[in-house]
Formats: structure tokens, sequence, C-alpha cells
């Protein structure tokens, strides 16, 4: 029998991707804070979101010109990632302290970071009080994926590739192994053999 300890009511669900959001509607307002808060609200249309406590500095930017950009990290942004969470905008250029490099955005007033392997065009939609934190809730308007993470035989995007980071509880995980696939547990025995070879004969 397993016994379970009650908490108060909290933040549990984890892991959870750690983002950088660029943010900024002209070069010289250009930031980047980092996201945990953030997450898929629909497939058709894309649609997401992040949370922002309203002192915080990308706040006014993101409300300013009306988008942001996503962007994933990866291991080797793991510091840049902690970095722009824990320092403000307003004391410093995060793109410049963390030798990142700022691109236009195509489609909103925003930078991208070009180091990060996937940037998405975000156009806020509507903002939503929720307390400590207020919801953007955007329309996905835009990716960019990392041309050398893309398999040129298969078209595939290896994400997997740039390893990946996760925030889990105060912590930073890089992604482990894969162990299954989307639908694997429903499989039929004759898919799984014929998938297994063609893996072999690759």
């Amino acid at each position: 029998m397993h016994n379970k300890t009650e908490w108060k009511p909290g933040n549990m669900i984890f892991p959870l991707p750690a983002v950088m959001v660029s943010c900024g509607k002209t070069p010289d307002l250009n930031n980047i804070l980092t996201i945990a808060w953030t997450g898929t609200t629909c497939s058709n249309p894309p649609m997401c979101y992040i949370s922002v406590r309203r002192e915080r500095h990308s706040y006014q930017l993101i409300k300013d010109a009306g988008g942001f950009v996503i962007n994933l990290t990866t291991k080797d942004l793991c510091r840049a990632t902690d970095w722009c969470g824990v320092k403000s905008g307003r004391d410093f250029n995060k793109f410049k302290e963390m030798n990142l490099t700022a691109i236009p955005a195509k489609h909103i007033d925003a930078p991208m970071i070009l180091e990060s392997p996937v940037n998405i065009e975000c156009r806020v939609t509507e903002i939503i009080p929720l307390g400590s934190h207020d919801m953007f809730h955007a329309e996905v308007v835009c990716v960019h994926a990392d041309d050398k993470y893309i398999d040129p035989k298969s078209g595939r995007f290896l994400l997997e590739e740039a390893s990946p980071i996760s925030y889990l509880h105060g912590h930073y995980y890089e992604i482990g192994k894969q162990i299954g696939k989307f639908g694997f547990s429903v499989m039929k025995k004759s898919t799984k053999k014929r998938l297994a070879s063609n893996k072999k004969n690759q």
C-alpha cells in the first residue's frame, strides 16, 4: 500500500519546458525573459500562452507590441536560460550579456534568438488577469526551425539532437532517452515488426 502526503494547493505540474521569450518593438527595447508557465492551448488554429507577472520588465513590452517569440532552449543555452530568468532587462542588455544574436521576427514586432533551434512567433489575442500572473493568450503566426536539425533524407525535424531542456521543481534537466512514441501502446505487432525492420535497414 502506498501512502500519500497531502500538501496545500500549488504548482506541481512538472516537468515543464523552460523557454526564453524575446520581446520589444524596436532594437533598443529588445529583451529576454525566461518562462516555465507556458504551453499549447489549441491546435487549429495553433495557439499557446505564457503567464507573466505584471511587475516583470517584459510585461509592458509584450503588451505594447502585441506579440512575443517563444524560443526553445537547449543544453548549450541552459546558462543563458537561467541568467535571463534571474536578471532584469531594466538593468542589463540580455542579448549582449549572454552573447545571443537578435534577429527580426517576420510577422510581429519582436526579436528572435538566432541560437535557439526553434522560434515561435506569437501574436497576442487576449490578456487574462489570473492573480499573481496575467496570461498572454496568443496565436502562433509562424515557426522557424534551424536547418541543421532537419534530416535531408526524411525531412524530419530532429529536435532531440539539439538536447532540449526542461524545468522540474527548481532544476533544469536535459531530455533523456526515448521510451516510446505516440500510439505505441496500441500498435499492432505487424506494424512494430515492420518499423523495426525499416530502422535496421537504414
